[in-house]
């Protein structure tokens, strides 16, 4: 398992509003694209502090996070209650895959951590139902100032025509590519994106 880049920013994850609400708004974008039901397990990659996961586990039966950073994990592990939980994953499922099938894929701002995009889609249709979908949040194609800190960051934003091609490669259908909010800071603004799509 690599360093982890995010053992000091866990401490204060969920304490930037910015990022909060970003949050929220993807979960949004979510719930008006596809239709949750309590029958559904998801899978949430690069769950972190649980962000996105907690808003999504109101709606479906379970939602099963996965991560590679154990400090970020162990800040998700406070907030779970017996009433609305994420079972954890310490765990590179594209190094590692993970065996069991889910209903749904989401993930907010992940992407751009992983190297080689192919192997990520390819690796993740396999754990995809028939007939699920996956719903990928992460920034627009940017110059690489978005982050204080590049570490870790192998894409500066995504281009659609790029991004859907891959994804349509590794075997996914009906992909979309939206816009769905701005990030803007200090020095110029950033968009996010949300990426849908289905297997079947």
């Amino acid at each position: 398992m690599q360093k982890d880049h995010f053992e000091e920013k866990a401490k204060n994850w969920d304490g930037e509003s910015i990022r909060v609400n970003n949050t929220r708004t993807i979960s949004e974008a979510i719930l008006e694209k596809f239709e949750l039901n309590k029958e559904m397990d998801v899978l949430d990659f690069g769950v972190g502090t649980g962000l996105l996961g907690f808003e999504i586990a109101q709606h479906v039966k379970k939602v099963h996070g996965i991560d590679t950073s154990k400090s970020m994990l162990e800040k998700l592990e406070e907030k779970n209650t017996p009433q609305l939980s994420i079972k954890s994953y310490h765990q590179d499922i594209i190094e590692n895959p993970l065996t069991q099938e889910f209903d749904a894929l989401i993930s907010s701002m992940t992407l751009h951590h992983i190297e080689d995009l192919e192997k990520f889609f390819t690796t993740i249709h396999k754990n995809i139902k028939d007939k699920g979908f996956i719903a990928i949040a992460d920034l627009e194609k940017e110059d690489g100032t978005f982050h204080g800190d590049n570490t870790g960051v192998f894409h500066f934003g995504f281009e659609k025509e790029e991004l859907c091609k891959i994804a349509s490669a590794c075997g996914f259908k009906d992909v979309e590519f939206e816009s769905i909010n701005i990030i803007s800071k200090p020095h110029r603004d950033f968009g996010v994106f949300l990426l849908s799509a289905v297997k079947r």
